[in-house]
């Protein structure tokens, strides 16, 4: 569990002045630069008050040569947010490390730390702060996680039949569900959307994360200490002896936790967790590298998801247009074979929506992310061709002809409904 949490409540004046005039970084910015010269304790509330209203990820402080570099992660996309002068960088750093319970004497090497924010009657809003020592200084990040994130399986992004068959896969008692993707892909918001889903009083859940990001009741949570010996080996091993339904374990990263995770999953839990691969059939071949055989990943394995997360188009300031001759061959050649299956229509004179920017949206001509999928269903057939053909690529082959949707088809589809962009599907699916 999360426990001995500092907690700092918010100046319920800058709360007001956050609420009247900060909608958008523009005006952030103009009205951070108003209140330098007042107390430090007001001006480290004002930016994460603000960041919190603006519904920011990640806070960025970067320290130059004669500056320093304030920066925001808006829907997984860094934005200059401010410049702070030098001449107050040692007090707001002093102030964000007596927040976060980290050592004032030591700048020479890297801490991390936490502390929790609350806001009037809201749940509590935990910062996990990382500081590392620069040329320039020490950079700290904080990392902005909102409760209100912990969003439902339907409201994940997934297409109706992705969805269904995600809720059909977690009802079963045994076997393990695995989301991959890169760091920032959504892989945990998932994760915590089954959890969700599946909290009841009549099944016993617990995690081993590395850090708990969220509390959630009714579940059991432990945190990875690797100076008690506590890592996700020896976790998960003396988790399995406390008789769960369900377990998650928040990230497979070698070959004895996946070992663990795959007998788990063979012995009668429901096993969630996460691996870094590109797409679902690369989860494989990355299991074989830390050691599994065919033989039990089939069995063990219900289903593998794998994601990104795209901006979704602003919807007050995006413009209409025409596909070119090229972007209608491109989205042909990769939604027709699929096109029946999926119910899509599109021709040369499709209109899709292009990216504008405007005050709403921060001119980012975006607001907002949602997820892209694709889910590898490891049936009877999935695991006779695995045990007699090991490559990635006719893999992905087999799977497309079983009916895997792949993730640049759903980011299509995503961009003909008019939801996102063909830019931003070429951002993050390259």
């Amino acid at each position: 569990m999360i426990t001995n949490l500092k907690e700092v409540n918010l100046n319920p004046d800058v709360l007001e002045t956050i609420k009247k005039e900060i909608s958008d970084v523009s005006a952030f910015q103009e009205k951070l630069q108003s209140l330098l010269g007042q107390d430090i304790t007001n001006i480290v509330d004002f930016i994460i008050g603000s960041a919190i209203a603006l519904d920011v990820s990640d806070i960025h402080l970067e320290p130059q040569e004669k500056e320093i570099i304030l920066r925001f992660r808006l829907d997984g996309v860094l934005q200059d947010a401010s410049v702070i002068p030098a001449n107050i960088y040692s007090q707001l750093i002093s102030r964000i490390k007596i927040l976060s319970g980290t050592k004032l004497n030591i700048t020479d090497k890297p801490q991390d730390g936490r502390f929790s924010v609350k806001i009037q009657d809201q749940e509590p809003i935990e910062i996990r702060v990382s500081i590392i020592p620069t040329n320039h200084g020490e950079s700290p990040v904080l990392r902005i996680l909102n409760p209100k994130n912990l969003i439902e399986i339907k409201a994940l992004g997934l297409r109706k039949d992705l969805g269904e068959l995600l809720e059909k896969e977690i009802q079963k008692p045994h076997g393990m569900i695995l989301v991959t993707g890169p760091t920032g892909s959504g892989k945990t918001t998932t994760l915590y959307a089954i959890l969700k889903k599946l909290q009841s009083s009549e099944i016993k859940i617990i995690t081993i994360e590395d850090p708990i990001e969220y509390k959630l009741d009714n579940i059991t949570q432990t945190q990875v200490d690797a100076a008690k010996g506590y890592d996700f080996d020896n976790g998960l091993k003396s988790i399995v002896r406390q008789d769960p339904d369900v377990i998650l374990v928040g990230e497979i990263r070698d070959n004895n936790t996946c070992q663990t995770a795959i007998q788990a999953a063979l012995t009668g839990h429901l096993v969630l967790s996460t691996l870094h691969t590109n797409d679902a059939v690369g989860t494989i071949a990355r299991l074989m590298v830390l050691g599994q055989k065919p033989s039990d990943m089939g069995p063990a394995i219900n289903i593998i998801i794998a994601q990104r997360l795209v901006r979704k188009v602003c919807t007050k300031c995006a413009q209409e247009k025409k596909l070119t001759k090229e972007e209608f061959e491109m989205i042909h050649e990769a939604l027709s074979p699929v096109a029946k299956e999926l119910e899509l229509k599109f021709s040369e004179n499709t209109k899709i929506l292009h990216a504008k920017g405007c005050k709403a949206c921060n001119k980012t001509g975006y607001t907002g992310r949602t997820g892209v999928y694709e889910i590898f269903v490891m049936d009877d057939k999935a695991q006779n061709f695995i045990l007699e053909n090991n490559s990635a690529a006719n893999l992905k082959e087999f799977a497309q002809k079983q009916g895997m949707i792949t993730m640049l088809q759903d980011g299509l589809t995503k961009v003909l409904e008019k939801e996102t962009t063909l830019d931003e599907i070429g951002r993050i699916l390259q």
